[in-house]
């Protein structure tokens, strides 16, 4: 109904007499519930609902006047209005209410939460609270990240914890200018991946094998672990014997299986790629003396990805500040170390 015509009826009524007005009031009810059992439900409008809205909280008796609706349905609009209105006057750009937390501060919560699976809600706010971060526990617990809570630790957590106690061992050969075949020996920690030890040898033995162990790990430095292959080197008494009495426990991969000592296959890889694929190898003493000095570049120069782009030996961050930028040749030039003279 148009609001004008409401508005006629309205001040109509006002100077209708009682009898008159409750008997037009009985006529239009009776017609309403005619049309009401006989025709499908009317779809109310958005006017229609704010006025059955205003009207109930004026008139007390607004429910036995209902007919198309019931009372429950005219609440429920009035909920709506409500939570209509509130969100009308908590729309972005207003002032108010509790300030938002810094995408910062939730990526931080969420990354702390990843990384560390046995901390709770007290531990990150604290971490936070030490980083200049003050925020409530209820924050903290919103932005966890629940996807992975278990308490046990990854896999590649697990195997950094034990990397301290475990070394390698792998022999791998190198061709000489007159095709004589030489057998390199390395000794691989791998806490850091450095190259501990290397030795060269044109005949290989079990006696010889042990004597480059202890050369390896002098004054008590020795592993809980020490891994290898089934080479019959290994086998031999003498062997067996020099690495029990250093407190070491050999074990031993399943046969061809190189994957299961991928560390010292990696870094015989690296020598063989970096140093040995450029260089024909004269004899003995100069296979020695070139593996030296690219084992120093491994371990003291050359960047590893697993080591967090470093150094087995850790390098120091060198500011600008300190200088130009120097290159020191290794290799006669197959490899450069780089860092800044002051």
């Amino acid at each position: 109904m148009p609001a004008f015509s409401m508005t006629v009826m309205f001040l109509r009524a006002l100077f209708m007499e009682p009898v008159e007005l409750a008997t037009e009031n009985l006529a239009l009810r009776q017609q309403l519930a005619v049309q009401h059992r006989i025709a499908k439900r009317p779809r109310l409008r958005r006017r229609d609902r704010i006025f059955w809205v205003w009207l109930s909280r004026l008139w007390p008796g607004w429910q036995a006047a209902l007919l198309i609706v019931k009372p429950d349905t005219v609440v429920r609009w009035h909920r709506q209005g409500f939570k209509l209105y509130w969100t009308w006057k908590s729309r972005r750009g207003r002032k108010g209410g509790r300030p938002k937390v810094d995408k910062e501060i939730r990526a931080l919560i969420r990354r702390m939460s990843r990384e560390n699976l046995t901390w709770g809600v007290p531990r990150i706010r604290a971490e936070l609270a030490l980083l200049g971060h003050e925020v409530s526990r209820s924050t903290v617990w919103k932005y966890i990240d629940r996807s992975n809570r278990s308490p046990s630790p990854t896999w590649r957590s697990f195997l950094k914890n034990h990397a301290a106690d475990i070394a390698a061992i792998d022999f791998f050969t190198v061709p000489t200018a007159t095709f004589r075949v030489l057998c390199c020996f390395i000794v691989l920690e791998h806490l850091r991946r450095r190259i501990v030890h290397f030795n060269v040898t044109a005949n290989p033995s079990a006696d010889w094998t042990g004597i480059q162990v202890v050369q390896a790990f002098p004054y008590e430095t020795a592993p809980k672990y020490l891994l290898r292959d089934n080479d019959k080197i290994y086998e031999g008494r003498r062997f067996a014997r020099t690495v029990e009495s250093m407190h070491i426990e050999e074990v031993r991969i399943s046969p061809r299986s190189p994957w299961q000592n991928p560390y010292a296959e990696r870094a015989i890889g690296s020598i063989r790629r970096e140093c040995l694929d450029h260089t024909i190898i004269l004899g003995e003493g100069h296979l020695r003396r070139v593996l030296g000095e690219y084992v120093r570049y491994y371990n003291e120069s050359r960047c590893h990805r697993s080591l967090d782009d470093n150094a087995p030996l850790p390098r120091d961050v060198e500011p600008q500040t300190m200088g130009n930028v120097t290159a020191s040749p290794v290799l006669g030039g197959l490899h450069h170390r780089y860092s800044r003279a002051a």
